[in-house]
């Protein structure tokens, strides 16, 4: 494998390393799955507990790979340096690769100078159908986990969007019923101490398409919360309750939930798009939070 330098005549073979992730039981693309079996599983992996690195680059004609590989620590230091804005030459030793798929899973926003651009490769015959990002004009599971990883890098400001509406008078228990954003706040929903769903805030992704239905958020995060609930009854797969720098991230079927232990919480779900639901605390959110925190699984 090769860096990224730009070369007047590419080996059609090399592989140029743009980016890479971690695909590991605490640390994965959540656009792949509710939970690290389900995030392997989506690229036909074994989901062994050390987990593996995921490389993305193109090769000497542009098409775009995804390369995995089981030398989890040289990708961890490689994404550890890159954050720190130095520089490190990603290249795996060949031994260490577990499987090269075609196309990228995730939005690359480089790309390798001196080569084609981006495309998918020429399938031959028997080859999986490349992986492809999700698209940021529909709503669906994937595009539900990636507004909640957005909420948990910008916890700060969206926790002030909720302080800011709370004091303004527009930040209240509601129903929606077609209304995006938190301007539009409908009559206070029947909701339980623990489920005091605030009006609903514009996630990262677009806005709502005018004229749909939407059922009252209190009832899909109802649902949310019992199935928590049931998480500390019977523990869901690895990787379905994890935290990181104290933010914890759990997800379930149809709903994707973000919260700090010692504050409120913030659930996504597929039959609101595009909204996120601020739940602040009352007599059952905290001991729920505390209990998730307590079992959530951390990066090493």
């Amino acid at each position: 494998m090769a860096g990224t330098d730009p070369i007047a005549e590419a080996d059609a073979d090399a592989l140029f390393v743009l980016t890479a992730a971690l695909l590991t039981p605490a640390r994965f693309p959540s656009v792949l799955g509710d939970d690290y079996p389900a995030a392997c599983a989506a690229l036909g992996l074994r989901p062994y507990a050390e987990g593996y690195g995921l490389v993305f680059g193109q090769d000497g004609r542009g098409a775009r790979w995804t390369v995995v590989v089981d030398d989890v620590s040289l990708v961890a230091v490689a994404i550890s340096s890159w954050d720190c804005g130095m520089a490190y030459d990603l290249s795996p030793d060949e031994r260490s690769v577990v499987a090269g798929l075609p196309g990228w899973p995730l939005p690359v926003a480089t790309v390798a100078p001196g080569v084609p651009a981006p495309h998918d490769p020429e399938p031959e015959e028997g080859d999986p159908a490349p992986l492809i990002s999700p698209s940021g004009e529909e709503w669906g599971p994937a595009q539900r986990r990636l507004g909640a990883d957005e909420v948990a890098l910008q916890w700060d400001a969206w926790r002030a969007r909720v302080g800011d509406e709370a004091e303004s008078g527009t930040a209240r228990t509601s129903e929606a019923t077609g209304a995006t954003g938190a301007d539009s706040p409908r009559a206070p929903a029947s909701a339980r101490p623990e489920d005091q769903v605030q009006a609903p805030l514009q996630s990262p992704a677009a806005a709502q398409a005018p004229g749909d239905a939407a059922p009252a958020p209190a009832t899909g995060v109802g649902k949310a919360l019992a199935e928590l609930r049931g998480y500390l009854e019977e523990p869901p797969p690895v990787g379905r309750v994890r935290s990181a720098s104290g933010t914890l991230r759990v997800d379930g079927p149809g709903w994707s939930l973000v919260a700090k232990a010692d504050d409120m919480a913030f659930v996504l779900l597929d039959e609101l798009p595009h909204e996120v639901l601020p739940v602040t605390r009352g007599p059952r959110l905290p001991a729920l939070l505390e209990a998730l925190d307590a079992m959530a699984i951390r990066p090493s």
